[in-house]
């Protein structure tokens, strides 16, 4: 008798081979379809709007938009001689020094920002994604595995069962096998409450039905092109921050206003119009200490925000280099484990023979049934590990999946 133990692992865990060649993996569908469900995702296109109003504002020709002013004198309830004075004018606020072109400035680093961010928050959904899809398909190598233990167990026990009826063997060799199978299905049942789990969580980010395709792991990554989408979330805000400050420091005062009006008037009923036209500006004193407060919050906000880059830098730094080396001792541990698991089925092969020719007892034959599925698992755990651990480098190199 021969069992198909270690097929369902060879099924699943598909060689991780780089699915780059053949279009994206089924991990980078998975991120499409999560990302789509994020509340960020959806308030994408407002975000720009408000970007674009901002940059349509700080290329206006007045710092706010102009007001109209009208205005009535009358003479009726009181003398009645006819007086009236009618008045029409038009006020433009002015941009101060600087302002226009700071205002302009502030908005370009606005509109970098609000792209950083969305950057980042897609990159804060890969992380969370990655690790979810990496315990779904090791919950599923589990279960496989466990699936593969009962049926080789439940083969072993009928067999065992015969040569039992035969006199070949003893009530306790009965009862060993059948305690055999009851440990597979306890874990089989445990592996598939796990692997239940593992699928609510996935399909929760998703909105859809987990793909069940093997395990592919992501292209090994490159040096990326761009800078990292946290460190340009964090270098966004600290150019918002700086240049808020420079604009706070040329809006020392409230805009001037020029005015331009016309006046028609007349001194009593029955006299002629006179119409008159006049020219102002209005010059604002500086806001003193309220523009001091603007200026040292900006600051502020610049120094937190640059401190903050410097932190996260260093930490991408440091995080790099130690996942490196946890994705080189993966691919060791996944060498080790396939000659270990190799040797398992070698001998587990040697075994089955030599307990049909009653060469060897079964608790013997039991021991090596349990070393070819901790093997087996344990090559099933390397390969996972080693997927997960490229698409970890990826992560902190900030890329998405592919």
């Amino acid at each position: 008798m021969r069992t198909v133990f270690g097929l369902a692992p060879v099924l699943l865990l598909t060689i991780l081979a780089s699915a780059s060649a053949h279009g994206e993996t089924p991990l980078a569908r998975a991120f499409a379809d999560a990302w789509q469900r994020q509340p960020a995702a959806a308030a994408l296109s407002e975000r720009q709007r408000a970007v674009d109003a901002q940059r349509a504002a700080a290329g206006a020709w007045t710092a706010a938009p102009p007001s109209l002013e009208v205005g009535i004198r009358s003479d009726r309830f009181n003398g009645r001689k006819g007086a009236q004075e009618d008045e029409i004018g038009l006020v433009l606020p002015l941009w101060l020094p600087g302002e226009r072109s700071g205002s302009r400035s502030l908005a370009e680093a606005e509109a970098e920002a609000v792209a950083g961010r969305s950057d980042a928050l897609r990159l804060q959904l890969a992380q969370g994604l990655r690790e979810t899809w990496w315990a779904w398909q090791s919950a599923r190598n589990e279960a496989a595995l466990a699936g593969e233990r009962v049926t080789a167990a439940r083969q072993l026990r009928d067999d065992v069962a015969r040569r039992f009826a035969a006199g070949d063997l003893s009530k306790a060799d009965l009862n060993q096998a059948d305690g055999a199978l009851a440990q597979a299905l306890g874990v089989q049942a445990e592996a598939d409450a796990q692997l239940a789990n593992g699928r609510y969580r996935l399909e929760s980010l998703i909105g859809k039905t987990a793909d069940t395709a093997g395990v592919v792991a992501e292209p090994e990554p490159q040096a990326p092109t761009t800078g990292h989408p946290l460190l340009r979330e964090l270098q966004g805000r600290a150019d918002v921050a700086r240049r808020s400050a420079d604009l706070a420091r040329v809006q020392g005062r409230a805009n001037p206003e020029l005015a331009l009006s016309t006046r028609r008037d007349r001194a009593a009923s029955g006299e002629a119009n006179e119409q008159t036209w006049a020219l102002a500006l209005r010059i604002p004193f500086s806001a003193g200490p309220r523009q001091d407060a603007r200026v040292a919050t900006a600051s502020a906000d610049a120094i937190e925000a640059g401190l903050a880059f410097e932190r996260e830098r260093e930490r991408l730094e440091r995080e790099g280099g130690a996942v490196g080396q946890q994705l080189a001792a993966a691919r060791r541990q996944l060498v080790a484990a396939e000659e270990r698991a190799r040797l398992a089925r070698e001998n587990r092969g040697f075994y089955e023979k030599s307990f049909r020719l009653g060469e060897s007892d079964l608790p013997t034959r039991l021991r090596i049934d349990s070393e070819a599925f901790e093997a087996e698992r344990a090559l099933g755990r390397a390969r996972i590990a080693l997927a997960q651990g490229i698409s970890q480098l990826r992560q902190s190199l900030g890329l998405l999946p592919e």
